[in-house]
């Protein structure tokens, strides 16, 4: 080769690979290299006998992720749903009325229907075996591709109670038809024998299995959990008003457990609207009437069913299914449920003249604060994955926002003050997000200083959370005793001016509109609602520091009341406290001492002072005219102040909340009977009078 034509060589290997390789082994042929001997080693150690071909229910069990999402507690529960699926889709075709779910001692989950049976006869494919070991032995194996037996159906690729089998210790069938009784048994997915015929049996038809997890698949500790098979059993029959859904749990797996009966009979006609009426039984609405609806016939292809509500304060959810299958991901089905809703409440603003104001609200404004539930039934819905956890059918989205559209059309035009109650609601919330952009777009000067803080704040020198305390006052001329009685390092200090708004019985853009609230709200920086964070509270103590009289008290319970609906998460994490400013000043001589109230005086003129002795005795009108000395002595000095700590007791929740709605609500009347009732326990001590 001349030296051009190896110089052309190199440059090409340069760009090509393949030619690289090729002068390589035209340059080595015969003298085959280290390389060579290592690449044709390997190929040779990769043959045609490394090629696994996993049979039956054995890919199951090797890669139990891929059918049930993986092997924790959720994996182990879809087992179950796997089951009871198969048993709402004979209900849905009109063949079964009644399911049974009972829950053993011995960990053993039976579940029953009343339909038409698993079939027995010889499969044609496999003449040795019965159609019952095929569909529990195969994969892929099922009645439910071809529609013409099952209109809708949640059993769809034939795999789920193959997939049960494979991951059972022990699985047993009973299948009652034409009144014979059959029975199979299986241990972690194989045939223990062939299928017994137990002879001839009245007033019985359906199937029968009975089941328990593999403790190698799921681990020494793998149980059901009656809480969580309890709610999946009644959900089944909220979606299907047509079946009826028994419960039984064995006695002693309710210990400690409350609130789960150990026999019930669950059966909806009212379906979803009974559903979310239970699901948000003590929230307020922003619109007083559930948005909830039928189309189509009952179970078949096309039927749609919703409930719809706004709740003023909690937050919303969304619950969704197919086929009676839940979707927790969602899919096209909620995409068309969100479209339809946007598309009415725009059309609705567009009608009372506030097309303009409603511009910039989206879907996802529309669905805050909303509580949904949504269940559809489409013929052969695609899934993704066999955990069926989001509906893929493009179909389905049309179906939900055509059934939709017109009947929340009828709803806002039935009551259209309430109507634009919930359209004010949705722009607020579109108000909000968009302020919230403006705010994250906005360039903060550096990662600790502040741009803006209210005018009346003033502030303390340290900038660490930790040990910093914001006092929350009522008055300039308080504030004014206040601040100078503070410590600057640790202690700030914000007066509000006189009584601040009711937070209880005023509408959202009140509030929003409120300059005291907006400054106390920027001046903790932490946000309200569910944009509150902890991390960005810039004080570890909130003190509420009122006058030792009515009015005070009456501020005060305003403050909490704030605290308690547009930030419960600080009154839970211990941020939130109450000062204990005194109401009278005792002196004789030289000697002063304070005191809380008038049980207190008495007690320190009994303990601090002579019998006979003149005390002089003084009452504060409020803090503004105790010196700023005194101020700090009694109330903010950390050494020698009283401080009480706001707390929600966990059992005392409910009560609270109906105490906060009932005094402090928009409903006079709740008032008055609370009033009424507890006037007669009222002494006069407790009036001031």
């Amino acid at each position: 080769m001349s030296k051009q034509q190896k110089q052309n060589v190199k440059s090409k290997s340069a760009d090509d690979l393949f030619a690289a390789s090729e002068t390589k082994t035209s340059e080595t042929k015969g003298r085959p290299g280290r390389g060579s001997s290592r690449a044709s080693g390997a190929e040779a150690g990769y043959t045609a006998a490394d090629i696994e071909v996993l049979e039956g229910l054995e890919p199951v069990r090797r890669r139990p992720g891929m059918y049930i999402g993986g092997t924790d507690e959720k994996a182990l529960h879809h087992l179950f749903a796997e089951v009871i699926d198969n048993c709402m889709d004979e209900a849905l075709a009109g063949h079964a009325t009644f399911i049974v779910v009972e829950l053993a001692a011995d960990g053993f989950l039976t579940v029953t229907d009343n339909g038409r049976g698993i079939p027995v006869d010889p499969h044609p494919k496999f003449p040795k075996k019965s159609a019952l070991e095929v569909i529990m032995c195969t994969l892929h194996s099922g009645g439910k591709f071809d529609s013409k037996v099952y209109e809708t159906s949640g059993g769809l690729h034939g795999v789920g109670i193959s997939v049960v089998n494979a991951l059972s210790s022990r699985l047993e069938v009973e299948v009652a038809r034409s009144q014979n009784l059959y029975k199979m048994t299986f241990e972690r997915g194989h045939p223990k024998g062939k299928l017994e015929d137990l002879g001839r049996i009245a007033n019985r038809r359906g199937t029968t299995i009975r089941f328990k997890p593999d403790t190698e698949i799921f681990g020494a500790k793998a149980a059901f959990k009656p809480q969580r098979l309890f709610k999946m059993t009644r959900s089944k029959a909220y979606l299907f008003g047509g079946v009826e859904i028994r419960w039984r749990c064995a006695p002693e797996l309710l210990k400690g457990v409350d609130d789960i009966p150990a026999e019930a009979t669950f059966h909806f006609p009212g379906g979803l609207k009974d559903y979310l009426a239970a699901a948000i039984h003590k929230d307020t609405l922003v619109h007083p009437d559930i948005f909830s609806g039928k189309s189509g016939r009952n179970g078949a292809h096309g039927a749609c069913e919703w409930a719809v509500a706004w709740t003023a304060d909690a937050d919303g959810f969304l619950s969704s299914y197919c086929n009676t299958v839940p979707t927790p991901d969602g899919g096209t089905h909620e995409s068309g449920m969100r479209s339809a809703l946007l598309r009415g409440l725009k059309d609705h603003a567009e009608r009372v003249g506030q097309g303009k104001r409603a511009g910039s609200i989206t879907s996802e404004d529309v669905m805050v604060g909303a509580a949904v539930m949504l269940s559809v039934f489409v013929r052969e819905p695609e899934f993704q994955g066999q955990t069926k956890d989001r509906l893929a059918t493009a179909e389905a989205a049309r179906i939900v926002e055509q059934a939709i559209k017109d009947p929340f059309d009828h709803w806002l035009s039935g009551n259209p003050t309430q109507a634009n109650r919930l359209l004010d609601f949705v722009v607020e919330r579109a108000d909000e997000r968009l302020r919230r952009r403006a705010e994250k777009e906005t360039s903060r000067k550096s990662a600790v200083k502040k741009l803006r803080l209210p005018g009346k704040l003033a502030d303390c020198t340290n900038t660490a959370t930790d040990g910093s305390e914001l006092f929350i006052v009522e008055g300039d001329s308080a504030g004014g005793s206040a601040k100078q009685a503070r410590d600057r390092k640790t202690q700030a200090v914000l007066p509000l001016r006189g009584k601040i708004l009711n937070v209880a019985s005023a509408g959202r853009d009140k509030v929003t509109a409120n300059a005291q609230l907006a400054d106390l709200i920027q001046a903790l920086g932490c946000g309200t609602g569910t944009n509150y964070r902890e991390e960005d509270l810039r004080y570890s103590r909130v003190i509420i520091m009122t006058d030792a009289d009515v009015d005070g008290a009456h501020i005060a319970s305003l403050l909490i009341t704030f605290f308690y609906r547009q930030m419960p998460r600080l009154i839970d994490e211990g941020h939130l406290y109450l000062a204990v400013p005194p109401l009278y000043r005792l002196t004789h001589g030289s000697k002063t001492v304070y005191a809380r109230d008038d049980a207190h005086k008495e007690a320190l003129l009994k303990s601090e002072f002579n019998a006979n002795a003149k005390v002089d005795v003084g009452r504060f009108k409020g803090l503004g005219e105790m010196m700023p000395a005194q101020l700090k002595e009694t109330t903010m000095d950390p050494a020698k102040r009283t401080m009480l700590r706001v707390v929600l007791l966990a059992d005392d929740r409910e009560d609270t909340a109906d105490s906060v709605e009932r005094l402090m609500g928009t409903k006079a009347e709740a008032r008055f009977a609370f009033i009424s009732d507890k006037a007669e326990f009222a002494s006069e001590d407790l009036l001031d009078v």
